[in-house]
């Protein structure tokens, strides 16, 4: 599609103040200090790779509820490995073994995040979404699902199961706890950001054209989903627009940003109507540390495809060749 959005030199200062609720930290730290540990499950698969083996993994992840992971690694490096922990996009789950052969190919260990309840839409998921707090009505999809109330909206639990993986892949013995990534793109490169937030010694972010962030802006610009859906919910709640940004401003990107310490990369597509390239921008520019974005003029939702994965290792081959600086891990 044309370009909708700011102009590049705009989006390079767009930087907006946005409301950020008073208790932004303590309800963060309520939540995960409420998240058991919970208990670990590897599952050796019988896999026909020569160079990589895999291993189904199940761990606790919000209130101790089950979440399945895949973790690919490669045969034959010393250990202990570096580790990139992924995250899914909107509406696909961890998929099949074979979908995860890059970073296990470039010698780190991989960990794959099922995302609860979701999975039948373009990569199939194994993970349900079992909390039981009433959530009211919501439109279609994941985004509007307990929007009213922060601590029952559907991202407070996956966020929590993204804090869990990285808990769970730095508990392995065979990866070196200092080197942990999270990664995504779209949903996948949101959660990684909040990720990076909530664990701020992870060792890298990678945020591919990354969704949940500046939701206010997203619906005001775009009518492509799964940003529509907030539009389709608050169309008929009329009356709910301020409770439905109250409760989002907990959950955006915008505001992690600005927690964010480890070194970073972003990409971002100027046509890209699903995640408009302000929304991008907004949290790229509250980035604080070590940071980089890779912009693609002509492209869309796909900007994290094509040559942006040999981009993305070289960024961690730059990251962990450095000496470690964020201490010991427990």
């Amino acid at each position: 599609m044309p370009y909708f959005d700011l102009p590049l030199p705009e989006l390079r200062a767009y930087a907006p103040q946005l409301a950020e609720p008073g208790d932004f930290d303590d309800f963060w730290r309520g939540t995960l200090a409420e998240t058991p540990e919970g208990e670990v499950t590897l599952t050796p698969v019988d896999a026909p790779f020569e160079t990589v083996e895999v291993t189904d993994v199940t761990f606790g992840g919000f209130a101790g509820q089950p979440v399945r992971a895949w973790l690919v690694r490669p045969r034959g490096r010393p250990q202990p490995l570096p580790c990139v922990v992924e995250f899914v996009g909107y509406g696909g789950g961890r998929g099949h073994p074979t979908d995860w052969l890059l970073y296990a190919s470039a010698g780190y260990a991989h960990l794959v995040m099922d995302t609860r309840g979701q999975g039948s839409v373009w990569r199939r998921g194994d993970t349900p979404d079992p909390d039981p707090a009433p959530s009211g009505p919501q439109h279609p999809g994941f985004l509007t699902r307990g929007v009213l109330d922060p601590r029952a909206y559907y991202y407070r639990r996956v966020f929590t199961d993204a804090v869990q993986a990285v808990r769970t892949a730095r508990a392995l013995p065979f990866v070196d706890a200092s080197r942990v990534a999270v990664a995504g793109g779209s949903q996948g490169g949101g959660i990684a950001l909040a990720t990076a937030a909530l664990v701020p010694d992870v060792s890298a972010l990678l945020a591919d054209v990354p969704f949940l962030c500046h939701f206010e802006r997203a619906v005001a610009v775009t009518g492509a989903p799964p940003y529509a859906e907030l539009a389709g919910y608050l169309r008929v709640h009329r009356d709910q627009a301020e409770r439905v940004f109250a409760t989002l401003a907990y959950f955006d990107g915008v505001h992690f940003a600005s927690r964010v310490r480890a070194p970073a990369l972003f990409s971002v597509g100027l046509m890209d109507d699903v995640c408009p390239p302000s929304t991008v921008f907004a949290a790229y520019n509250r980035l604080a540390g070590d940071k980089d974005i890779a912009v693609y003029p002509y492209s869309g939702h796909e900007a994290g495809d094509g040559p942006h994965p040999l981009r993305r290792l070289a960024f961690l081959g730059r990251v962990w060749a450095r000496p470690a600086e964020h201490g010991t891990h427990p």
